[in-house]
């Protein structure tokens, strides 16, 4: 992998943001990464983040090239003869992460450097309730729209027969354990 990093302060860094004169100017690029984490190693991270002090803005951007990280669900097993849980690989082709003077974090992608989301972390501490596709991939591009409300419906009727599904079996493992108190998957 490789890790470039650049902290500018002075007058030379007024080019980025009037801002980063005083705090300085932070640039990272970061290539070819690829990281095998435990979601332990995230959960863990939320007393390092929270401080009672307001930390000062400093103006980044951070990008981020063919970078994989896969997530291992590392707590103890409910069910001991469990598989356990599959682990999830996120893949980053190329994204931008660019933080303002006014502290908000915008996400572009690769082909969008105009179209900027601003993302606050002061401001949204509520995860989503629904997951959005936020880039579609090289293949996708070519989506109709009259196709998404069709996936839609089609997704929507997975999720219906998911939770049947799922009922079925829970229905079942009370019938069992009725019989057999100590049954165990």
């Amino acid at each position: 992998p490789e890790v470039c990093l650049r902290l500018e302060v002075g007058p030379n860094a007024a080019v980025h943001s009037p801002l980063a004169v005083q705090n300085g100017f932070l640039r990272m690029l970061v290539h070819s990464y690829t990281a095998d984490l435990f979601m332990s190693f995230l959960t863990n991270l939320g007393p390092f983040l929270e401080d009672e002090v307001i930390p000062e803005v400093i103006p980044m951007e951070i990008e981020v090239v063919d970078a994989k990280i896969t997530l291992k669900d590392d707590s103890p097993r409910v069910y001991p003869t469990s598989p356990g849980p599959v682990p999830i690989t996120l893949a980053v082709d190329h994204v931008i992460v660019k933080r303002r003077d006014d502290g908000v974090f915008y996400v572009t992608g690769e082909g969008s450097p105009k179209q900027e989301k601003p993302v606050s972390v002061l401001q949204d501490q509520k995860a989503p309730a629904e997951c959005v596709l936020a880039a579609p991939a090289a293949g996708t591009r070519g989506l109709q729209l009259k196709e998404v409300p069709e996936l839609q419906r089609e997704l929507q009727t997975m999720k219906i027969a998911l939770a049947e599904a799922n009922m079925d079996k829970a229905r079942l493992l009370q019938e069992i354990r009725k019989y057999n108190p100590l049954f165990q998957l």
